[in-house]
């Protein structure tokens, strides 16, 4: 007989919620959407309350919807984690990971220290998403990755920061390029008359540099907009321009010689920090405590910053 807190009930209200639609998460869970509207009109008849409200499109939790959705988030979390612990008292050296992580992040944690963990622990498994800033946080709040990578990241009451170092926006140049050969720092308004790529308006590393261009008084017209710093990268590289980005995000084509990282005289651009999270209370499993404690001491993004100098300062 099920209780009034059934859990397959509440998981359903959890994915309704969360996607927003019946509809979308029944493709999620891979059910009929009648199923789920089934279930979760029993859990609020078992309850005597309502869960959710209907809108024109979709769905929304009520006060008491949203409880339930927080608290089964929460026992889910607790679950995992106890059963990761369970396993590291009987002594299985396995174990799974799920990190969020902004595109920055990738070229740094690729350019060694995951390999590096891996030859220490083998049978650990790992997934990564990358997202926005927002979603990062979000994806760790939620209970949906255990740790986060995040760049600049606004305070969140949900949120720990387990370590924030500051990682200054730099002017990112082919190292033929004449303000390379140059040197740094560079001011600002000298970038504003070169090809220049950015990242859309919604992305954090943008919105910094948009204030910078407010506190300068100067405009940026950026001859490319895009949501990857992948393109940024060959947009740089093939000499189509320059691009503003932390130099972390880039440790691969600096280790390599193809891409320079330039100071950039702006204490806006100068100020802003890489970041670990983690959900405020959550107590992390064994393998993801080792995973974060790891990435902190071998990432570039975490250390003191140190910009690169450009070929004619070497």
């Amino acid at each position: 007989m099920n209780t009034p807190l059934d859990e397959h009930r509440l998981r359903y209200l959890f994915e309704a919620v969360r996607l927003g639609s019946v509809r979308a998460a029944a493709e999620g869970l891979d059910v009929n959407p009648s199923v789920i509207s089934r279930q979760i009109a029993q859990l609020e008849k078992d309850l005597g309350v309502r869960l959710i409200e209907r809108l024109s499109r979709g769905i929304r939790a009520t006060e008491a919807g949203e409880l339930l959705v927080q608290r089964f988030r929460q026992w889910s979390a607790d679950r995992e984690d106890t059963i990761a612990k369970l396993r590291e008292i009987q002594g299985l050296q396995r174990g799974h990971v799920d990190v969020v992580l902004g595109e920055g992040f990738v070229s740094d944690l690729m350019s060694g220290p995951l390999n590096r963990f891996w030859q220490r622990h083998p049978r650990l498994t790992m997934s990564f998403d990358l997202a926005g800033t927002n979603e990062v946080i979000r994806a760790v709040a939620e209970d949906r990755c255990h740790i986060g990578l995040v760049y600049n990241a606004g305070p969140d009451a949900r949120i720990r920061t387990v370590v924030a170092i500051q990682q200054p926006i730099c002017l990112i140049a082919a190292p033929d390029h004449p303000l390379a050969r140059r040197g740094g720092p560079i001011q600002l308004r000298e970038v504003a008359g070169h090809a220049i790529g950015l990242m859309y308006p919604s992305y954090g590393t943008r919105q910094i540099v948009t204030m910078a261009e407010a506190s300068e008084k100067i405009g940026l017209s950026p001859k490319l907009t895009t949501s990857s710093i992948s393109v940024l990268r060959h947009f740089v590289k093939t000499g189509m321009g320059l691009t503003l980005l932390p130099a972390f995000s880039i440790t691969s084509d600096l280790a390599d010689g193809s891409l320079v990282a330039l100071p950039i005289d702006n204490p806006l651009l100068a100020s802003t920090q890489a970041q670990v999270i983690t959900r405020l209370g959550r107590e992390l499993p064994h393998a993801a405590g080792q995973l974060l404690r790891f990435l902190i001491a071998q990432m570039r993004a975490f250390r003191e910053t140190s910009i690169p100098m450009s070929a004619t300062e070497r």
